[in-house]
C-alpha cells in the first residue's frame, strides 16, 4: 500500500503554501521539499516574482518580470536555479524513504523544467509520503498526477482553510 499522496488545490492567494508550511510544522517527522515563495517591491508593493526555498532555508529564484527563459504570463522562469535549488532538494529527499516529500507546486513554471517533470514520477513511485500543491486548471502534466494512484486532491476553501494543516497532519501520520 502507497503512503498517503496529498496534493491541495485551489485557486491562486487561496493559502495553498500557508496551508503546506503549516503542516509541516505540526508533524513530527522528517520532510525535504520547496515552497514557493512571492516577491514583491518593498516587501509589501508589487509582485515581481517568485522565489523556490526548501525546507531546509536555501533560496532561489523560480520567476521574475521581464528577464530571460520560458514564460509563464508575464513572468520569465529561471529553470536553472529552479533546479539547483527546489528540483535537487526532492532528489536528495529520495535516498530516504523516511522523510516527506513537499512538492509546492506542480504548477506551470516548474513544469518548464525537464528535470522537475521526469522526476515527479518517481516521487508518486516512492515509498515516502507526499504533500504538495498542484494548479486547479487542466494541464497535461497535472492532469497525470492530480489521477495518480493513492492520489487524494483537496480543495483549499476559505472554509476550510483554517482547519486543513491539522487535517492533513492527522492523514499523513496514520
Amino acid at each position: 500500500m502507497l503512503p498517503p499522496r496529498l496534493l491541495i488545490t485551489g485557486p491562486p492567494g487561496c493559502g495553498k503554501t500557508t496551508v503546506i508550511l503549516r503542516t509541516v510544522e505540526l508533524l513530527n517527522c522528517p520532510a525535504v521539499g520547496f515552497y514557493t515563495s512571492e516577491v514583491r517591491t518593498g516587501g509589501h508593493g508589487t509582485r515581481v516574482g517568485f522565489d523556490v526555498v526548501t525546507l531546509a532555508g536555501r533560496r532561489g529564484v523560480l520567476a521574475r518580470v521581464g528577464g530571460s527563459g520560458p514564460r509563464v504570463g508575464k513572468y520569465a522562469v529561471d529553470i536553472a536555479s529552479f533546479e539547483a535549488v527546489g528540483v535537487e532538494a526532492l532528489e536528495q529527499g529520495l535516498r530516504d524513504r523516511a522523510v516527506l516529500l513537499v512538492v509546492d507546486e506542480l504548477g506551470k513554471m516548474e513544469f518548464g523544467s525537464r528535470r522537475f517533470v521526469e522526476l515527479l514520477p518517481k516521487i508518486f513511485a516512492a515509498s515516502n509520503p507526499v504533500l504538495g500543491t498542484i494548479l486547479c486548471k487542466p494541464h497535461p502534466v497535472a492532469d497525470r498526477f492530480r489521477r495518480a494512484p493513492g492520489v487524494e486532491v483537496i480543495t483549499v476553501t476559505p472554509q476550510n482553510r483554517d482547519g486543513l494543516p491539522n487535517f492533513l497532519a492527522q492523514r499523513l501520520t496514520k
